[in-house]
């Protein structure tokens, strides 16, 4: 007994949710990766997982009812007639060609059934459905593969993979340190996630993929391990290749070429998912994205993969190239395909562009162009609505309850069919004026008989199905009651305001300026819980000053000087965030604050 206790007195226990871990005390020998940050993609991924079990059963019921109604209007065909099979000859007949009428309608039936088994989780109507089976292929500590096995229930088995042998051994350690039922659940494997996925196709109902940096090496395997109508979770936290200036980074790892602009993380996001699509349509596989969510550090996808060669050919028409103006935040999109019509036939042509001119139409500069990105919705409404539900009801099993339900909030008001978006006070300086409150822009757009929303993705970003036309004429309109300094000619905000406006703008409140959840003052932006809230450095390095950034100094000269145990350094939990200076987190009505983070004595950029 002394024995483990002498083993386990430099560990300590980490709880979240249900779940419970042995992590070292000391950063610097830590050899597993863990960021407690992770707890928002945690919960947010518990979150879908249930809700994409709960539609899994329903699918197979509805398929099971349309399979059984097929099956009884059969059996009712051939037992239809008065006298039965003894009937008189004519009858006899008469009866035949009813039934001959009823089974090509039920044949019917059977062929669109089997259509639309590509939409649901097994092309097969098995009479039961079997569990859902998980695989997580980068597990490290596991307590993602445990938190899964102890909070969903409904889970058959949960495959832990990864690649390091320290990983496997902690993992190990910690299913065994959960009891017999996580036990029973988790297959820990110490091996490559991508040849285990290549040697198991179409086995897993899920697939988790949450990497230490770019997933872009793991997605030609994803997408062939999962069974059709399964779920892909993945995360990328290389935003700097996805949303960075050097482009030819991001189009080597996933195909696309990034562009400048306010809307880059949600362009992210949109660059991922047609990677992911580019992958599956090599297997005549596609996908449907249920949800997509930019948070903290990072970005996390969930989508559903299906079997169609059909559906494949549809793929064009959700992808299109950025057009993004040097000089203002005007941008287009170009479609790669279209659809031709011809005598009760659809084909598919290559779209028609481009789709602006060689200078922008407002200012007069060039253009840049980037892509091809994700142009389709990047959520589905229903899913996002019945996980907001979901979470509501169940709020005590989520430790970051206040940040997912903030994030699922706004989604689920966001304009799911406008792709990318602006931001208000940077197309304010464009024309170097004062910034038209939210409310009175977006009444303003409303007015002009078009929907405008906010997004998830940037606290001041608004989409808008309004062309950048009526944008620019709202502003110059904006402009006319606010005037401006004197511009030098050559400058945007110059030509912009050059031209007369077409659209006389009405900035009268509307009643749909705000969304339901900004009339009830719900939190949608939440501040980070803890100061140095975002990414850790990779397990096993060596920490240095240059860490500073991610882990804060104190815990960095700690270390280095010897002294690496961080318990004196822990912030509040992620449901506690700590105390402010800026008031309440963010509403509609309250702008928030654009200024830059000034720099201590020490360099390093200091908490507003």
């Amino acid at each position: 007994m002394e024995d483990v206790e002498n083993q386990l007195k430099d560990y300590e226990i980490v709880r979240e949710g249900e779940a419970e871990i042995i992590i070292h005390k000391k950063i610097a020998t830590n050899e597993v990766f863990y960021n407690p940050v992770q707890i928002h993609n945690r919960d947010m991924s518990v979150a879908v997982l249930r809700t994409f079990i709960t539609k899994r059963e329903e699918e197979h019921k509805a398929m099971m009812d349309k399979s059984d109604k097929a099956h009884n209007k059969v059996s009712q065909g051939k037992s239809s007639g008065p006298n039965g099979e003894n009937g008189s000859t004519g009858q006899h007949d008469e009866t035949d060609v009813v039934v001959d009428k009823e089974i090509n309608k039920v044949a019917d039936e059977v062929e669109d059934l089997a259509k639309e088994a590509t939409k649901t989780p097994s092309q097969k109507v098995a009479r039961e459905l079997k569990a859902p089976i998980v695989l997580e292929a980068l597990a490290a500590s596991g307590l993602r593969s445990i938190r899964y096995a102890r909070e969903i229930d409904g889970i058959g088995k949960v495959v832990a993979l990864d690649i390091d042998k320290a990983c496997i051994e902690a993992c190990k350690r910690n299913i065994k340190f959960n009891g017999a039922s996580v036990m029973s659940k988790i297959e820990p494997h110490l091996t490559d996630a991508r040849v285990y996925m290549l040697t198991h196709p179409k086995e897993f109902d899920v697939v988790d993929i949450d990497p230490y940096g770019a997933p872009s090496i793991f997605l030609e395997s994803a997408v062939q391990a999962i069974a059709d109508g399964g779920l892909l979770m993945c995360t990328a936290t290389d935003m700097a290749v996805l949303c960075g200036p050097n482009g030819e980074v991001c189009h080597s790892k996933y195909g696309s070429y990034p562009t400048k602009g306010k809307y880059n993380h949600e362009m992210a996001l949109r660059i991922l998912l047609a990677s992911i699509e580019s992958h599956a349509n090599r297997y005549k596989r596609y996908i449907v994205p249920v949800l997509s969510v930019s948070m903290d550090f990072y970005i996390r996808v969930f989508v559903r993969v299906f079997t169609s060669a059909n559906e494949i050919k549809k793929t064009p028409l959700k992808l299109s190239y950025v057009y993004q103006c040097v000089g203002c935040d005007s941008f287009h999109l170009q479609c790669l395909s279209r659809t031709v019509t011809k005598n009760n036939s659809v084909k598919y042509a290559p779209g028609i562009g481009p789709v602006v001119p060689q200078e922008c139409s407002a200012c007069g500069k060039k253009f840049t162009m980037g892509g091809p990105i994700w142009s389709a919705p990047i959520h589905d409404q229903e899913w996002v609505v019945s996980t907001l539900t979901e979470v509501k009801s169940m709020k005590d099993r989520y430790p970051a309850y206040d940040k997912i339900t903030s994030v699922l909030t706004t989604i689920s008001e966001e304009l799911h069919d406008i792709p990318l978006f602006f931001n208000l006070h940077n197309i304010s300086a464009n024309v170097k004026c004062t910034s038209p409150s939210a409310v009175l822009f977006r009444s303003a757009v409303l007015n002009a008989g078009y929907r405008i929303s906010s997004t998830h993705v940037n606290p001041l970003g608004l989409k808008t199905d309004a062309p950048w036309d009526v944008i620019w004429d709202i502003m110059r309109c904006w402009v006319k009651n606010h005037p401006v300094k004197e511009q030098p000619e050559d400058s945007t905000g110059t030509s912009i305001l050059s031209k007369s406006p077409k659209l006389e703008a009405n900035f009268s409140r509307a009643a749909a300026a705000l969304s339901r959840a900004q009339a009830k003052k719900i939190k949608r932006f939440l501040p980070n819980p803890e100061r140095h809230w975002g990414p850790k450095i990779r397990a096993g390095r060596k920490i240095t000053i240059k860490h500073a950034s991610l882990l804060g100094p104190d815990v960095v000269n700690r270390v280095i000087n010897g002294a690496a145990n961080p318990e004196d350094d822990k912030g509040a939990a992620p449901n506690n965030p700590a105390p402010e200076t800026g008031g309440n987190a963010m509403n509609e009505e309250d702008e928030p604050s654009t200024k830059r983070q000034k720099n201590g004595d020490d360099g390093l950029a200091t908490e507003p």
